[in-house]
């Protein structure tokens, strides 16, 4: 599954389709295989074949709710790296690739050179890893006419390999952009490293659960997350967060956050339920309608009681079900 810190590079995509543009989605089926060494100070393990093609599938599933590969005149595009990294042969692989790419220009790198000086040394599969990316943008950029890569700040080792790749055995010019990482006021980042990771996928996050996140975000990062993980208007935003400052215990903006962010990624149904949800669990049982009570039912675990259950001493029943 990807996770909240995928977000703004899917919504900058998102951005650039709504203007015009024509985005290509690039699923990792390939780079998937060996993985990036950037933030890491161990080995990645290495994903069976099937592993990888189910998580391909998933988050190919997942890249549908941002882009529209329907969109008359800009369809989004989705391909998978392994499609034309796979049939390649290891000496067509250093000819055609490592021949225009120094070791001088990867160890620049500073996660590669951090790798290299640490205790546990690098390998040379994800040594490689800069060069695959870098075919990903020559590859693209000849069959699809690719001329700019966006991705998190961290990849922009990657990305520059990819544009010097280009210059050298195409002869032209494009261009990269980068977003800076999602971070919280604390200093850490959205990540499945940091293991509190946030995913998009409901099975692993409820849309409960991600809505509530979002409503308890930090004063000092509401406004910042309204710009980065959502496409309100600034005009919006600017409202919303004069509203907050007047009375920042009503969290106004954090609850616009939730249902905006909740809607992008799961749906505006799910964003409803879930702001239903939460608000149930501040008010009074005789104000809940039946609607409420099923939306609480499907963010909190529940059992089904027998009759004599639902008579018997309420302590002796949580007991009988371990809530106790």
């Amino acid at each position: 599954s990807l996770h909240v810190g995928h977000l703004v590079p899917l919504l900058l995509l998102r951005r650039f389709q709504l203007f015009g543009h024509h985005p290509v989605a690039l699923a990792g089926g390939a780079t998937g295989m060996i993985g990036d060494p950037g933030g890491r100070s161990t080995e990645r393990n290495l994903l069976a074949a099937e592993d990888l093609d189910r998580n391909v599938a998933a988050i190919t599933a997942q890249l549908t709710a941002f882009l529209d590969f329907d969109a008359e005149g800009n369809p989004a595009r989705l391909v998978d790296n392994r499609d034309w990294t796979a049939p390649m042969g290891v000496l067509d692989f250093l000819r055609d690739v490592g021949k225009h790419v120094t070791v001088n220009t990867m160890l620049a790198k500073e996660s590669v050179r951090a790798r290299v000086q640490s205790e546990h040394g690098i390998s040379f599969t994800e040594f490689s890893y800069m060069l695959l990316q870098a075919n990903d943008y020559r590859h693209l950029h000849e069959t699809l006419g690719v001329e700019l890569q966006v991705g998190g700040s961290d990849q922009w080792g990657n990305i520059t390999a990819g544009i010097d790749l280009v210059r050298r055995t195409v002869g032209d010019h494009v261009h990269g952009l980068t977003v800076p990482l999602v971070t919280r006021a604390d200093g850490a980042k959205f990540g499945k490293s940091t293991g509190d990771a946030v995913w998009l996928d409901p099975a692993r996050t409820t849309p409960y659960a991600f809505f509530q996140y979002f409503v308890n975000t930090d004063d000092r990062d509401v406004q910042r997350f309204l710009h980065q993980l959502t496409l309100l208007p600034l005009e919006e935003i600017d409202e919303l967060m004069a509203e907050h400052q007047r009375a920042p215990e009503q969290r106004r903006a954090q609850r616009a956050l939730a249902m905006a962010v909740t809607a992008l990624v799961h749906g505006d149904a799910a964003a409803r339920e879930s702001a239903a949800a939460s608000s149930g669990f501040t008010r009074a049982v005789d104000e809940l309608d039946p609607a409420d009570w099923e939306a609480l039912a499907g963010t909190v675990p529940t059992v089904a009681l027998g009759t004599a259950e639902a008579e018997a001493d309420l302590v002796e029943v949580l007991v009988a079900h371990g809530v106790l």
